[in-house]
Order: structure tokens, then C-alpha cells, then sequence
């Protein structure tokens, strides 16, 4: 299957090129196969007066994303926790907007990145764990128990969309990565355009609780939920193209991205039906 993103085409090609070096083409199953050779296969020589065998790259494998992506989840986890205890109420918010900021550098990094880096994407979890945990400790002090609510709810919905992926219910066909990726595009200008509004003391009413806001903050959800379909396909893929083991990194990086969103998402939305008791 051709793939349609094009960060992951990329990826592709780089993998390509490293088998071509001489590196070790995927066998059956994700297995690691024999080295490239341009002849029938022949046991590579080895011993005194022969080179090194050529190094050999294993191939990522769903388990590898799997075993990632709790990684970045756990380490997300520590950092939010963290900051929750450490960070006192007086430095919520400076934090709150720190961390937000470093970690939409460290994402743009990632995404646009042509290698896969692990130091990076250990970096992202961190800061954005500082990020959720600032968000969290902020809407609790309001609402008592919702986080635990919103966090119930988004690994609930990241389930049922990989049951719903798994079941073929919704295919991430070439149109739907595209309408889906300008969907996104769009939210994110609509956002980044209401932040600014917000910091000159204008309200859109895209984040006050009001019928516009529960209806964009529900937008916002679907699209996130949805987005999971994206990434499942691109590991998928990925496997499938033999991408090297280290790239599982990037795949993980793509759903924690997306629970992050799916949370804060969530979160915001309760908070509108919380009522001011």
C-alpha cells in the first residue's frame, strides 16, 4: 500500500537508501532478513583476511511502537505528576505557558524531521507532561475529580477508534489523510488565531463555555479522535516498508501528540458542564 504522508514517504526513502548500502531488507512477519547483494545469496565471508559482515538494521515492529509509546506515556505521566507537586500555585500559569510553547518547538522539530531521534521525542514527552500537568492541577482547583474523568474518557476513545481502525470500519484512504489533514491545519490557525485575540483581552467565544464553545471543543474531538485512524495507517505502513526499529519512536511520538490533544480537549469540554457549584 502507497502511502500518503509524505513525512512517512520520506522515512521510506531514507530506509531504502540505508538497504541499498548494504543493510538487511525486512523477511516475512517484520523478521530481519539477509543482507542486499545484487548476486544469489552466498554466505558472507568472514574471518581472517575478509571484511566485517555489513551491519545489519532491524526492521520496527508493531510491538516495538507498543513498548514506545507506554514508554512516552509513562515518562509523560512522571513529568505531569511532577510538576504538579513541585510547581507551586503562584507559577502555575508561567509554567503552564513555558511548557506549551518549548513543546510546540520540539513538535514542529519532530514532525519535520527526516531522522528519527528518541532524545527528541523523550524530550517532547517530558515537557508536554509539564504542560499537562499545569493544565490539569489548573482545572482541578476548579473541578474537583474531572481530570480523572478526562483521563478516563480519552484512553476510552483511543481504544474504540483502534477497535473501529482494526475492524476496518473507517480507512485512512488518500482522501481522508487529506481532508483530514486540512481539517487539522485549520483547527490549529483557528486556535493559534484565538490566542492572540485572547492575549489582547478579546473573547471570540471559542473558549468561554458557551454554545460555540461546547460546539468547537467537540470539533475538536471528533478531528482528534479521528486522527488516530492517521496514525494507526502510518505504523501500519511503516511496518509494512521496513522502516528501521528506531522510527517506532516517531510512531509513538504521532499518538502521544494525539491523547495529548484528545485530553486537553476533553477536559476544556467538561469544565463547561460543571456548572459553578
Amino acid at each position: 500500500m502507497k502511502t500518503t504522508n509524505p513525512v512517512l514517504a520520506r522515512l521510506g526513502q531514507a530506509a531504502e537508501r540505508e538497504r541499498a548500502a548494504g543493510y538487511a531488507q525486512p523477511g516475512p512477519y517484520g523478521q530481519p532478513g539477509y543482507p542486499q547483494q545484487s548476486a544469489p545469496y552466498q554466505q558472507y565471508p568472514t574471518g581472517a583476511g575478509y571484511p566485517a559482515a555489513p551491519p545489519t538494521v532491524t526492521p520496527m515492529t508493531l510491538d516495538d511502537v507498543v513498548v514506545k509509546t507506554v514508554t512516552l506515556l509513562a515518562i509523560l505521566g512522571a513529568s505531569a505528576a511532577a510538576a504538579w507537586i513541585l510547581v507551586p500555585d503562584a507559577l502555575v500559569g508561567v509554567a503552564w505557558i513555558g511548557a506549551a510553547v518549548v513543546g510546540l518547538a520540539l513538535g514542529l522539530i519532530i514532525s519535520f524531521s527526516r531522522m528519527a531521534n528518541p532524545a527528541l521525542v523523550v524530550a517532547y514527552s517530558v515537557v508536554e507532561g509539564v504542560f499537562v500537568g499545569m493544565v490539569s492541577k489548573a482545572f482541578n482547583s476548579l473541578y474537583d475529580g474531572i481530570v480523572l474523568q478526562a483521563v478516563v474518557a480519552s484512553f476510552g476513545v483511543f481504544f474504540l477508534m483502534a477497535m473501529i481502525y482494526k475492524a476496518r470500519i473507517i480507512r485512512a484512504t488518500p482522501k481522508f489523510a487529506r481532508i483530514m489533514v486540512s481539517i487539522m491545519v485549520g483547527l490549529f490557525a483557528v486556535m493559534l488565531i484565538n490566542l492572540v485575540f485572547a492575549l489582547f483581552g478579546v473573547n471570540t467565544g471559542l473558549r468561554d463555555g458557551s454554545p460555540l464553545a461546547i460546539g468547537f471543543s467537540l470539533v475538536c474531538i471528533v478531528v482528534a479522535s479521528l486522527s488516530f485512524v492517521l496514525n494507526f495507517a502510518d505504523i501500519e505502513n511503516g511496518v509494512r516498508m521496513g522502516l528501521p526499529q528506531r522510527y517506532s519512536w516517531t510512531a509513538a511520538f504521532g499518538i502521544v501528540v494525539g491523547l495529548v490533544w484528545l485530553y486537553i480537549e476533553i477536559l476544556r469540554l467538561l469544565s463547561y458542564f460543571q456548572g459553578d457549584d
